[in-house]
């Protein structure tokens, strides 16, 4: 029986599903299982390289924060114009396929990096993969589902999405002590090994996607997409972004938490197992959170996590040891599971089925985008250039804190009524 035949019968039809782990689509599963194999193999390269910068090519802290902000911000206009063209084409799965191969194509070029401007390029290929995948593999989940799993199946993803980051960094951490011990700077050659490590996941993540994913089709649903402006879009989305906006200005690269790791006393094995103390917290909360979002709305959840954001940023500010900044890393998972799966639910919750794509796309942009001018302002905090000199490494913390407590703010007064909110 085809896809059509199962729309026509309801059993292809996200309205039909049943609740419950059960009730969730193949693409979902499939598309978590992606997410999971991409961040084994991301995620053993991406929190070494602030460190792999810093110790072994000397870039300082203003230049790592240029190189995580341009390459977040580079995946923004591909984020856009992805989840149109998906909305236009009414399918998502190869652009998802596509940007999942050219990352994976770019990362066995980080071995020979011997500057800073070799990394960045490689971060710039890796980001306009990630901008062509993200807004149509997000549209892709929002399509399959019902209304009443976007928080569940949203969850799930960001779940096993983090299951991934935490096995990466649990691989890059046996490297790290099989090549070089506790040692308390990292060694190029330890990187080759994790990089060289790392293709072998990425390249079974495409295959799954590819052979695992399928585009569907909603019987009805109008064929053109929408223009790509706001115009078009519901006020409570417009009103999300712009929040978005104030909070991830002080939300800067995690490249800085990794560096104030070090900086208070924890070697590189140190700085590994803190993280994956935060993506094993971030991987339990992510599901129940999403579940809690579905039943008490998402507007609550999300601002719960920014509050506990506010106060993790806030004592990474006021550490004064390594020990505690490990003890901060666990909380900061809480707010990861509490916020990333929930605001991607709710992004859902407040656009129309035709619009998924472009409004993902703009999400997505909207994040990257601000993601340059923050990165920027907290690499020049930290290391005292410009109008804010001398302020030192605690002040992109003590910055982030408190537009993270001013988001909670405008969520909670300012954003128009959402569903489910009681």
């Amino acid at each position: 029986m085809n896809e059509e035949e199962l729309l026509i019968k309801g059993e292809g039809n996200p309205s039909q599903a049943r609740p419950g782990w059960g009730g969730l689509p193949r693409n979902v599963w499939v598309l978590s299982v992606t997410s999971f194999l991409t961040d084994v193999s991301s995620e053993m390269i991406v929190n070494l390289l602030p460190l792999f910068l810093a110790n072994v090519l000397g870039a300082g802290t203003a230049v790592i924060g240029l190189i995580e902000g341009l390459a977040e911000t580079t995946a923004c206009v591909f984020k856009v114009l992805s989840g149109w063209l998906s909305d236009r084409l009414g399918q998502r799965k190869w652009l998802t396929v596509a940007g999942y191969g050219l990352s994976t194509l770019a990362k066995p070029f980080l071995y020979f990096a011997t500057s800073w401007s070799w990394v960045l390029g490689v971060r710039f290929a890796d980001r306009v993969g990630k901008g062509i995948r993200t807004a149509p593999r997000d549209a892709l989940i929002a399509d399959s589902i019902d209304e009443g799993q976007r928080g569940l199946s949203f969850g799930l993803h960001r779940a096993m999405d983090t299951a991934g980051a935490f096995t990466g960094l649990l691989i890059a951490a046996g490297v790290i002590w099989w090549t070089q011990a506790a040692g308390g700077v990292l060694q190029r050659v330890t990187f080759q090994t994790v990089v060289l490590l790392s293709i072998i996941p990425a390249v079974l993540a495409v295959v799954v996607l590819a052979v695992g994913a399928r585009d569907v089709r909603r019987r009805g649903e109008a064929a053109k997409a929408p223009s790509l402006t706001l115009k078009g879009f519901d006020a409570r989305f417009r009103g999300f972004l712009l929040i978005m906006v104030v909070f991830t200005l002080g939300n800067s690269s995690d490249a800085f938490l990794i560096l104030r790791a070090q900086e208070r006393g924890l070697s590189v094995l140190g700085v590994m197992g803190a993280l994956m103390t935060l993506t094993l917290v971030y991987s339990l909360v992510s599901s129940p959170a999403g579940l809690l979002s579905d039943r008490i709305g998402r507007r609550r959840v999300i601002v719960g996590g920014w509050l506990i954001y506010g106060l993790v940023y806030l004592g990474i500010a006021l550490a004064g040891a390594g020990w505690q900044v490990w003890l901060l890393y666990a909380l900061y998972g809480v707010y990861y599971g509490l916020t990333e799966g929930v605001a991607k639910a709710l992004v859902a919750d407040v656009v129309r089925p035709e619009q998924h794509g472009t409004a993902y796309g703009a999400y997505n942009a909207v994040v990257g985008v601000t993601a340059l001018p923050a990165s920027v302002i907290a690499g020049l905090l930290w290391q005292g250039i410009g109008p804010w000199g001398g302020f030192g490494p605690t002040a992109p913390f003590l910055f982030g804190a408190g537009l993270a407590l001013l988001a909670a703010l405008l969520m909670t007064v300012w954003l128009p009524r959402l569903k489910g909110d009681g």
